[in-house]
């Protein structure tokens, strides 16, 4: 399973789609402190407060059919385990679409629930929640992740 889960997260690196969104410059690949003790205590109580109504209590999503839109034709929360597709992307982009909300990292009319945590969370805050997440990951998705911030860290240079 290493090998397809590292060569499909070396395939999204390769596409370049994330390459532009606001706040791009102000944030760098591999900032995720998820062997911090201190910020895994912190992000799981922000995970808790602030994402868990929607992603849920055990990161399973607020839906099981996710990859399909609601009656008000938008996405559901997705899963921020190992299912879901949270992993596929690298940390600066996670922490944009946390930050500044989907809409305005996706850009196009893109419409969705999640909303901007500017103003709610602190930078600091934002990665150890999303830190907290990824620490929940088995071991070859945070390797997959890792490669894959590592491809992107090599695009920006």
């Amino acid at each position: 399973m290493k090998t397809p889960l590292i060569a499909l997260a070396a395939a999204a690196a390769a596409t370049g789609l994330w390459l532009a969104w606001p706040g791009q410059a102000e944030t760098a690949a591999g900032l995720l402190p998820y062997e911090d003790p201190d910020a895994l205590a912190l992000g799981e109580t922000l995970y808790a407060e602030n994402c868990a109504a929607c992603h849920g209590a055990a990161l399973q999503g607020q839906v099981a059919n996710w990859r399909e839109r609601d009656e008000d034709g938008l996405m559901p929360a997705p899963p921020h385990d190992e299912t879901g597709h949270t992993w596929h992307h690298p940390d600066a982009m996670l922490f944009a679409i946390t930050k500044y909300g989907t809409e305005a990292v996706v850009g196009q009319g893109y419409q969705s629930n999640m909303g901007a945590f500017e103003g709610v969370l602190t930078d600091a805050e934002i990665l150890a929640t999303l830190a907290f997440i990824k620490s929940t990951w088995p071991a070859e998705i945070i390797e997959a992740h890792n490669g894959m911030n590592a491809q992107y860290e090599a695009t920006r240079n």
